[in-house]
């Protein structure tokens, strides 16, 4: 179960956008991250990869800051809003909740709930 300060402190790394050093840190060697109902990616090398992918296809990536988050038990929800500034220029707001399992201190499982059509939006 993860302590408050530990899930603040992680908030707080992805606040300031230090998106790679938050999987690095608070995430356990076989995480798995899913997005809505697609099939999850495993593993924090695979989780970093990826991660650093999505940055490279933005000009600019910022999370606003955090209003809520629950922790119960090994269970987090998280209230992320991000916004995305494209290549293009266009800018893409993503509004979603992240459901964490945690085992001690890092995630060991999270998936997050958002509308998929405004991630395609551009």
């Amino acid at each position: 179960m993860p302590s408050r300060q530990t899930v603040q402190d992680f908030i707080t790394t992805v606040e300031q956008g230090r998106y790679v050093e938050a999987i690095e840190q608070f995430y356990a060697p076989d995480a798995s991250m899913q997005e809505n109902s697609q099939p999850p990616r495993r593993g924090r090398d695979t989780l970093v990869a990826y991660e650093r992918a999505v940055i490279a296809a933005c000009s600019a990536m910022r999370t606003l800051p955090v209003k809520s988050f629950l922790v119960d038990g090994d269970f987090v929800v998280i209230h992320w809003v991000f916004e995305f500034t494209r290549t293009s220029g266009n800018i893409m707001r993503i509004d979603e909740l992240a459901h964490q399992r945690w085992e001690g201190e890092k995630i060991v499982e999270e998936r997050f709930f958002y509308d998929p059509v405004a991630a395609l939006a551009d």
